[in-house]
């Protein structure tokens, strides 16, 4: 019985010694700067489709039916956000993919609150949604140029 013990911790010992480290975002130095400034973009702008939710919710239930969109736009793409920001901030395996997907789904909630150019709340979360979308559009650049 001890003898399957301790060869089972050989067997792990040499299983621990022999996998790959993984590489810390710190030791990439270049790839960290474009994460950081990316998955901060990405949270601002989920905080930013978040107040707009409730705005054109509030627009929506005192009638402004035209609003509805725009509060289903940004509450979706407020998740993806959140997603994008949670997964490029810890540099994931999938965190192009994420930002593609967030990229596109900025793009599409910030075209549908520039049709509301005169609401301040729109026109910020436009702005935060435009600055993740270029925020994401340069991580996924510094990615592929890195290959």
């Amino acid at each position: 019985m001890i003898k399957i013990g301790a060869m089972a911790i050989v067997l792990a010992s040499g299983l621990l010694l022999s996998a790959k480290p993984v590489d810390s975002p710190a030791d990439k130095p270049h790839e960290h700067g474009s994460h950081e400034k990316c998955a901060k973009a990405c949270a601002d702008c989920m905080l930013e489709c978040e107040m707009c939710v409730r705005h054109c919710t509030t627009l929506t239930a005192g009638g402004k039916k035209e609003h509805l969109i725009t509060a289903e736009t940004c509450n979706d793409c407020g998740d993806v956000c959140a997603a994008a920001a949670k997964i490029v901030a810890r540099s994931g395996p999938l965190a192009v993919q994420v930002c593609e997907a967030c990229l596109k789904t900025c793009e599409t909630c910030a075209a549908e609150c520039e049709k509301f150019p005169d609401d301040a709340h729109m026109k910020k979360c436009a702005k935060a949604c435009r600055d993740c979308a270029a925020a994401c559009k340069e991580m996924v650049s510094h990615k592929a140029a890195a290959k």
